[in-house]
């Protein structure tokens, strides 16, 4: 068969845009991927700065420290402004007291269950947004909600065993359940608001607060005022925790969304506790049996159809 020239050239052109385009999605999935896989490193830098004889709120402090001073260069190199509203300022207070329950119950956890599990069980707070919104906003529960949460529990069950044979530390459970479900009432005041700015600026007033509630938790509840690190490594592991799975995290997501959408970067999410596992196993000695694999597999399908089904 033969084609004019200009057939020919419509031809060629088609096929360099559709590789173009497949192109830009695999680089999508790609972005998708890291910020998962960042985050899923938490427990690699606070379980290190843990057997240095640091609490979780320190550790949290020169996290989030380290995290607000790059971020704050970020938006100065975009040249954007650091002006709120009064609106604003009374929902990122709120934010970053809900940031502050959250990452302090999770890294908590770390102290009565294995990293793995601990971010595991941290990842059904999107099943907990689902229910969230049903009781508050009136959102229909439809059929696939009821299967992902009924899974969900399956996979909870199976997990309530650690890889020891012995069962899980109700004050780790409630810890990494109060985690999730702070942070899950997080997504949804988020959602619900509509801060009309962008996603770095926010999330650095949200850290900003986080910080003045953890230093009030420290000097009030916690270990006092957070010490300084005398170690080199304790430096190089607090500034890995504000690089990786703080802020390239929410910059390789941002670049996710933006160009495959909310939907499909969710699902990649998965990818989060299947890292924190991977360093629990790999790094840590953590014991990984069939049944935690199995109740694993089951809370991050269960994740996953609720990601793959909301619109």
């Amino acid at each position: 068969m033969f084609f004019d020239k200009k057939t020919q050239s419509e031809l060629c052109e088609r096929a360099h845009n559709s590789k173009r385009s497949d192109l830009i999605v695999l680089k999508g999935f790609f972005f998708a991927a890291l910020p998962a896989i960042c985050y899923g490193t938490n427990p690699l830098g606070a379980l290190n700065l843990y057997s240095q004889g640091y609490s979780p709120e320190n550790v949290l402090f020169y996290r989030f420290f380290t995290a607000a001073l790059l971020l704050f260069a970020v938006i100065l190199a975009k040249g954007s402004h650091f002006k709120i509203t009064l609106k604003e300022f009374g929902a990122l207070v709120a934010f970053g007291f809900l940031f502050a329950v959250s990452s302090l119950t999770y890294y908590a956890s770390f102290k009565y269950m294995d990293a793995g599990l601990a971010s595991t069980l941290l990842f059904l707070y999107p099943l907990e947004v689902s229910v969230l919104m049903a009781i508050f906003f009136k959102e229909k529960i439809k059929a696939w909600t009821v299967v992902s949460i009924a899974v969900s529990m399956s996979g909870v069950a199976l997990l309530y065993r650690g890889g020891d044979g012995v069962p899980l530390s109700t004050a780790g459970l409630a810890l990494v359940f109060a985690s999730s479900l702070s942070y899950a009432i997080y997504m949804v005041m988020a959602n619900r608001i509509n801060l009309q700015m962008g996603s770095v600026k926010m999330t650095f007033y949200a850290i900003c607060f986080c910080l003045v509630f953890l230093l009030l938790y420290s000097v009030t509840f916690g270990s006092g005022l957070p010490p300084l690190f005398t170690q080199a490594s304790s430096w190089g592991w607090g500034f890995m925790l504000g690089l990786v799975p703080t802020v390239l995290s929410l910059i390789f997501m941002v670049k996710a969304v933006k160009i495959i959408g909310s939907t499909p970067t969710a699902i990649l999410g998965a990818l989060e506790p299947v890292t924190a596992v991977a360093i629990g196993v790999l790094v840590f000695g953590e014991i990984l049996t069939g049944r935690l694999i199995a109740g694993i597999i089951l809370i991050l399908g269960s994740v996953v159809l609720i990601a793959a089904k909301r619109k």
